[in-house]
């Protein structure tokens, strides 16, 4: 995956609601999702700080950019797994906007 989401407005910038990490902890965060994203299919690059690929985007950046790519392949497996298109957009829609905001409301 090449895509960083550098299209989105240049360079990276924390927003006030956004929460405040040192970088370490940021690149575990992305470790996680980034092996969680790996294992519904094709490996993602070692481009973290410190590893072989590294490509100087900021671990921040990485958790989101590969938490968009572990979003689409969650729901691409939906897609392609559900017995019914029916079946696919109740998962897709209702049961996952219910699963989302029990998740916000622990925040």
């Amino acid at each position: 995956m090449t895509d960083h989401g550098d299209d989105f407005d240049g360079p990276m910038e924390l927003d006030a609601g956004a929460p405040v990490r040192p970088d370490e902890e940021w690149a575990v965060i992305a470790g996680y999702v980034r092996h969680s994203a790996n294992k519904l299919g094709p490996d993602l690059p070692l481009c973290l700080p410190g590893e072989p690929d590294e490509c100087g985007r900021p671990s921040q950046q990485h958790v989101l950019a590969w938490a968009a790519e572990l979003k689409a392949r969650a729901h691409h497996l939906i897609e392609t797994s559900a017995p019914s298109e029916a079946r696919g957009a109740h998962v897709a829609g209702p049961l996952y906007r219910r699963r989302l905001g029990k998740l916000r409301g622990r925040a």
